[in-house]
């Protein structure tokens, strides 16, 4: 795997505590996802998700729960993304942050 297409581990220790927004209802999304399914992603995802990061987590929160849709809509796949895991994942199964 080269550089430009793999997050290292360091980068990818990097973006999992930047998942860690100190909301619980994006905790509860965005960190399962990075546990469970970022490695998974294609490398257009993951800079995606790694984009999606850098926003305002008022924005993360109205996107997340689809009451509004990001103006840049090279964000939608990553969030639809998300938001398919989240719903498909039994609340249980999520350990308490």
């Amino acid at each position: 795997m080269s550089e430009e297409q793999a997050f290292d581990a360091t980068a990818r220790k990097r973006l999992y505590w930047h998942s860690r927004r100190g909301m619980w209802e994006l905790d509860l999304m965005l960190v399962p996802f990075i546990e469970n399914c970022f490695d998974g992603l294609s490398d257009e995802d993951q800079y995606a998700y790694q984009a999606l990061l850098a926003c305002e987590d008022q924005d993360l929160f109205l996107w997340l729960m689809r009451r509004e849709l990001p103006d840049d809509p090279a964000l939608t796949p990553i969030i639809t993304k998300i938001v398919d895991y989240a719903e498909s994942t039994r609340t249980s199964d999520v350990r308490p942050l």
